[in-house]
Protein backbone atom coordinates (compact mmCIF):
# COMPACT_ATOMS: atom_id res chain seq x y z
CA UNK A 1 0.00 0.00 0.00
CA UNK A 2 2.96 2.30 1.00
CA UNK A 3 3.84 1.97 -2.97
CA UNK A 4 0.79 3.20 -3.93
CA UNK A 5 0.60 6.14 -1.90
CA UNK A 6 4.60 7.15 -1.61
CA UNK A 7 3.98 8.56 -5.86
CA UNK A 8 0.66 9.95 -4.96
CA UNK A 9 2.48 12.23 -2.02
CA UNK A 10 4.99 13.41 -4.53
CA UNK A 11 2.57 14.05 -7.10
CA UNK A 12 0.72 16.24 -4.92
CA UNK A 13 3.92 17.84 -3.46
CA UNK A 14 4.61 18.98 -6.51
CA UNK A 15 1.30 20.25 -7.77
CA UNK A 16 1.65 23.85 -6.65
CA UNK A 17 5.12 24.26 -8.31
CA UNK A 18 3.55 21.89 -11.88
CA UNK A 19 0.29 24.52 -11.57
CA UNK A 20 2.37 27.57 -11.39
CA UNK A 21 5.31 26.37 -14.12
CA UNK A 22 8.39 26.61 -11.84
CA UNK A 23 9.32 23.08 -13.04
CA UNK A 24 12.14 23.49 -15.63
CA UNK A 25 14.37 21.26 -14.80
CA UNK A 26 14.54 17.15 -14.45
CA UNK A 27 17.95 15.78 -12.35
CA UNK A 28 18.30 12.39 -11.84
CA UNK A 29 21.04 12.11 -9.05
CA UNK A 30 23.59 9.31 -8.35
CA UNK A 31 21.97 7.03 -6.37
CA UNK A 32 18.91 7.14 -8.93
CA UNK A 33 16.35 9.60 -6.93
CA UNK A 34 14.93 12.12 -9.75
CA UNK A 35 14.80 15.98 -8.52
CA UNK A 36 12.77 18.45 -10.06
CA UNK A 37 13.22 22.26 -9.71
CA UNK A 38 13.56 25.27 -11.70
CA UNK A 39 17.58 24.86 -10.96
CA UNK A 40 19.22 21.72 -12.17
CA UNK A 41 20.37 19.71 -8.65
CA UNK A 42 23.87 20.38 -8.13
CA UNK A 43 25.75 16.84 -8.67
CA UNK A 44 23.40 15.22 -10.89
CA UNK A 45 24.21 12.44 -12.92
CA UNK A 46 21.47 13.36 -15.80
CA UNK A 47 19.73 16.77 -16.35
CA UNK A 48 17.00 17.17 -18.11
CA UNK A 49 15.37 20.06 -19.26
CA UNK A 50 11.16 19.55 -19.25
CA UNK A 51 9.46 20.16 -22.73
CA UNK A 52 6.62 23.20 -22.78
CA UNK A 53 8.12 24.14 -19.05
CA UNK A 54 8.69 28.14 -19.69
CA UNK A 55 12.15 29.00 -19.63
CA UNK A 56 12.41 33.17 -18.72
CA UNK A 57 9.30 32.89 -16.46
CA UNK A 58 6.28 35.25 -18.04
CA UNK A 59 4.88 33.82 -21.60
CA UNK A 60 3.96 37.26 -23.61
CA UNK A 61 0.99 36.62 -25.84
CA UNK A 62 1.97 37.50 -29.36
CA UNK A 63 0.46 40.29 -31.32
CA UNK A 64 -2.11 38.01 -33.30
CA UNK A 65 -3.18 36.49 -30.27
CA UNK A 66 -3.96 39.68 -28.52
CA UNK A 67 -5.39 40.80 -31.68
CA UNK A 68 -7.81 37.36 -31.61
CA UNK A 69 -8.85 37.97 -27.96
CA UNK A 70 -9.77 41.40 -28.57
CA UNK A 71 -11.90 40.44 -31.17
CA UNK A 72 -13.43 37.81 -29.27
CA UNK A 73 -14.20 40.29 -26.66
CA UNK A 74 -15.72 42.52 -28.57
CA UNK A 75 -18.05 39.77 -30.09
CA UNK A 76 -19.26 38.64 -26.71
CA UNK A 77 -19.74 42.19 -25.52
CA UNK A 78 -21.54 43.07 -29.02
CA UNK A 79 -23.97 39.56 -28.71
CA UNK A 80 -24.67 40.46 -24.84
CA UNK A 81 -25.52 43.74 -25.63
CA UNK A 82 -27.77 42.63 -28.85
CA UNK A 83 -29.14 39.98 -26.20
CA UNK A 84 -30.12 42.76 -23.76
CA UNK A 85 -31.59 44.84 -26.27
CA UNK A 86 -33.75 41.91 -27.61
CA UNK A 87 -35.15 40.99 -23.48
CA UNK A 88 -35.88 44.45 -23.09
CA UNK A 89 -37.84 45.15 -26.67
CA UNK A 90 -39.90 41.75 -25.79
CA UNK A 91 -41.04 42.65 -22.46
CA UNK A 92 -41.97 46.09 -23.86
CA UNK A 93 -44.14 44.02 -26.75
CA UNK A 94 -45.50 41.54 -23.82
CA UNK A 95 -46.21 44.99 -22.46
CA UNK A 96 -48.29 46.14 -25.38
CA UNK A 97 -49.80 43.00 -26.16
CA UNK A 98 -51.03 42.70 -22.11
CA UNK A 99 -52.40 46.53 -22.51
CA UNK A 100 -54.20 45.96 -26.18
CA UNK A 101 -55.74 42.89 -24.53
CA UNK A 102 -57.23 44.42 -21.28
CA UNK A 103 -58.09 47.39 -23.18
CA UNK A 104 -61.04 45.36 -25.32
CA UNK A 105 -62.98 45.04 -22.10
CA UNK A 106 -65.49 48.32 -22.13
CA UNK A 107 -65.11 50.87 -19.56
CA UNK A 108 -67.76 53.62 -17.98
CA UNK A 109 -68.78 55.62 -20.99
CA UNK A 110 -67.67 52.75 -23.79
CA UNK A 111 -71.07 51.92 -24.72
CA UNK A 112 -73.89 54.76 -26.38
CA UNK A 113 -77.30 53.66 -26.70
CA UNK A 114 -79.19 53.95 -30.04
CA UNK A 115 -82.87 55.12 -30.64
CA UNK A 116 -83.83 51.73 -30.90
CA UNK A 117 -83.10 50.98 -27.02
CA UNK A 118 -79.43 48.79 -28.32
CA UNK A 119 -75.67 49.82 -27.20
CA UNK A 120 -73.27 50.56 -29.40
CA UNK A 121 -69.25 51.11 -28.83
CA UNK A 122 -68.49 54.77 -28.81
CA UNK A 123 -65.67 56.34 -31.00
CA UNK A 124 -63.57 56.51 -27.77
CA UNK A 125 -63.36 53.38 -27.65
CA UNK A 126 -62.81 52.24 -31.19
CA UNK A 127 -59.98 55.21 -30.98
CA UNK A 128 -58.35 53.04 -28.02
CA UNK A 129 -58.38 50.09 -29.76
CA UNK A 130 -56.77 51.34 -32.74
CA UNK A 131 -54.03 53.37 -30.30
CA UNK A 132 -53.52 50.26 -28.30
CA UNK A 133 -52.97 48.20 -32.18
CA UNK A 134 -50.53 50.98 -33.19
CA UNK A 135 -48.77 50.42 -29.73
CA UNK A 136 -48.53 46.57 -30.39
CA UNK A 137 -47.24 47.05 -33.71
CA UNK A 138 -44.48 49.42 -33.26
CA UNK A 139 -43.37 47.23 -29.81
CA UNK A 140 -43.60 43.96 -32.14
CA UNK A 141 -41.43 45.70 -34.56
CA UNK A 142 -38.74 46.92 -32.29
CA UNK A 143 -38.59 43.33 -31.42
CA UNK A 144 -38.27 42.11 -34.82
CA UNK A 145 -35.61 44.48 -35.06
CA UNK A 146 -33.71 43.54 -32.11
CA UNK A 147 -33.45 39.75 -33.37
CA UNK A 148 -32.26 40.52 -36.71
CA UNK A 149 -29.89 43.44 -35.66
CA UNK A 150 -27.27 40.22 -34.74
CA UNK A 151 -27.47 38.46 -38.02
CA UNK A 152 -28.46 41.15 -40.21
CA UNK A 153 -26.77 39.87 -42.83
CA UNK A 154 -28.88 37.18 -43.83
CA UNK A 155 -32.19 38.30 -46.17
CA UNK A 156 -33.73 34.65 -45.70
CA UNK A 157 -37.69 35.07 -45.54
CA UNK A 158 -39.62 34.99 -42.58
CA UNK A 159 -42.29 33.12 -41.44
CA UNK A 160 -45.58 35.27 -41.13
CA UNK A 161 -45.80 36.49 -37.59
CA UNK A 162 -49.08 36.86 -35.50
CA UNK A 163 -49.52 40.57 -36.18
CA UNK A 164 -50.01 40.46 -39.16
CA UNK A 165 -46.41 41.35 -40.99
CA UNK A 166 -43.46 39.20 -41.85
CA UNK A 167 -40.51 40.18 -40.14
CA UNK A 168 -39.17 41.20 -43.26
CA UNK A 169 -42.01 43.74 -43.94
CA UNK A 170 -44.41 41.96 -46.57
CA UNK A 171 -48.01 40.97 -45.48
CA UNK A 172 -48.58 37.72 -43.79
CA UNK A 173 -50.88 36.47 -40.68
CA UNK A 174 -54.49 35.86 -40.39
CA UNK A 175 -57.56 38.12 -40.39
CA UNK A 176 -58.51 38.59 -36.73
CA UNK A 177 -55.20 38.26 -35.14
CA UNK A 178 -53.48 39.75 -32.74
CA UNK A 179 -52.07 43.08 -34.64
CA UNK A 180 -55.30 43.49 -37.31
CA UNK A 181 -57.73 46.53 -36.60
CA UNK A 182 -60.34 45.50 -34.29
CA UNK A 183 -63.72 45.03 -36.25
CA UNK A 184 -66.78 47.64 -35.24
CA UNK A 185 -69.65 44.66 -34.59
CA UNK A 186 -72.48 46.01 -32.77
CA UNK A 187 -72.41 48.80 -34.64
Amino acid sequence: MLKHILPLACVAALWPALATGQLNYKSTMPDGKVVYGDKPAPGAVKVEQLKGAPTKGINVTSPQEAAALRQMEASRAGRQASSQKARAAEEAMKRAEAAMAAGKEPGEGDRIGTASGAQRFSDQYWERQKRLAAEYEVARANYERALREPDSASSAQRAPTPGGVNTDGTGGGTPGSAGSTPSRRGQ
